[in-house]
């Protein structure tokens, strides 16, 4: 009897091939659209800049998932997790955001939404595994479950993925864990599915692609102040709210020439939403950029592998290279990551995911930043 797998086929190119490499390995696949963000009832779809027409995109995304359902001839589900995506991520980002963090949605997305209530959607339905289309590897090490990177290093995703536990990942599978996205491509090419050439989506986590600012403002109202120059305390600009912006953000700050001053450029280093205060430094100047060490809180470990004392890889943004660390416990939810070399803008909120060649050992938030042992994030 064939092992059932449910699916989360989004109407994109990796969880169609997924779909299908599935079903070449003997799998019953059931396949499943989730609905986890109503666009309609939030009138934000509006402006988005994918959207050529009327339709909102989660329509289309479905669509596209109803063509891939018929062509590999496997059912197709359809659930809404909306109250659970607005409860759990949604409310989370916004919070992070007032906090004057940098928060990364996907990644609590994936604990609280993919692979919790999406998996025990799929045990109702008698799938004891659950399938989607990231990049990574599920690997078993001495009778113990952990994420590796996939093949394709520029797509891997096991950064979104830190925050899942043992269980969740035992319960997964990652068919193009070995493949890279050119192969996922010519295969679904071959396939003549639909989507064979589809964009790839880059947005939010189930929200996609839209004017950012613009959406955080419907429900963040901010107010415009001051961009101060951290050095010389002199104020060279304005912004439109501390909370939009980003630490090491040098793109979109609106900063004109300083008399009597070269154009270096500037970065943001700081904000502090209390006084609404968007502090930058010259680019000629990125000391102000680099701290020593940070402190990480909300951990995801595993009990197979000890977060203390360890030199570890580290990757603090998802575009970011690998870093060596050496990490030890300050206490049961808080990890001191002591970077080799200085880092460049550490930002508060971020996930710091842990590595061990390449297998994923655990991962948190960055909530403290360091240098010369003063705390620079506020």
């Amino acid at each position: 009897m064939k092992k059932r797998v449910m699916l989360g086929l989004s109407g994109g190119v990796d969880s169609a091939v997924a779909a299908y490499l599935l079903k070449e390995q003997g799998y019953e696949v059931i396949a499943c659209f989730m609905r986890n963000w109503d666009a309609m009832a939030n009138n934000d779809y509006l402006g988005n800049p994918t959207i050529d027409d009327d339709q909102c995109p989660q329509e289309k995304d479905y669509e596209d998932a109803l063509s891939v359902a018929k062509s590999l001839d496997i059912p197709l589900l359809r659930i809404d997790f909306v109250k659970e995506y607005w409860n759990d991520v949604f409310t989370y980002f916004l919070d992070e955001y007032q906090a004057g963090r940098t928060p990364n949605p996907d990644v609590f997305c994936n604990k609280f939404i993919k692979f919790d209530v999406f998996y025990q959607f799929a045990l109702q339905n008698d799938c004891s595994l659950i399938a989607m289309g990231h990049y990574a590897k599920r690997v078993k090490e001495d009778g113990h479950f952990y994420l590796a990177k996939a093949k394709d290093f520029n797509k891997d995703q096991t950064y979104f993925l830190s925050q899942l536990n043992e269980q969740q990942i035992e319960a997964c599978l990652f068919p193009l864990g070995e493949l890279t996205k050119d192969e996922v491509r010519i295969i679904a090419q071959k396939l003549h599915l639909s989507i064979a050439t589809k964009k790839d989506s880059t947005g939010i986590c189930f929200i996609g692609e839209r004017h950012f600012k613009q959406f955080l403002h419907n429900y963040l109202p901010a107010q415009k102040g001051d961009i101060v120059d951290i050095s010389t305390g002199q104020i060279i600009g304005a912004h439109s709210g501390a909370m939009y912006y980003t630490i090491g953000q040098h793109r979109g700050l609106g900063i004109g020439g300083i008399p009597n001053q070269q154009a270096e450029g500037w970065y943001v280093v700081k904000k502090d939403v209390i006084k609404n205060i968007v502090y930058v430094t010259s680019g000629s100047d990125n000391s102000q950029l680099l701290s020593d060490y940070c402190l990480v809180t909300r951990l995801n470990e595993y009990e197979s592998y000890a977060l203390d004392k360890k030199h570890v890889k580290a990757k603090f943004r998802y575009r970011s290279s690998d870093v060596d660390v050496y990490i030890e416990k300050l206490n049961e939810d808080t990890l001191k990551v002591t970077f080799t070399n200085r880092q460049k803008a550490i930002a508060t909120g971020q996930a710091a995911v842990f590595y061990d060649g390449s297998l994923m050992v655990g991962g948190g938030l960055i909530s403290e930043v360091y240098r010369d042992n003063k705390r620079i994030d506020k």
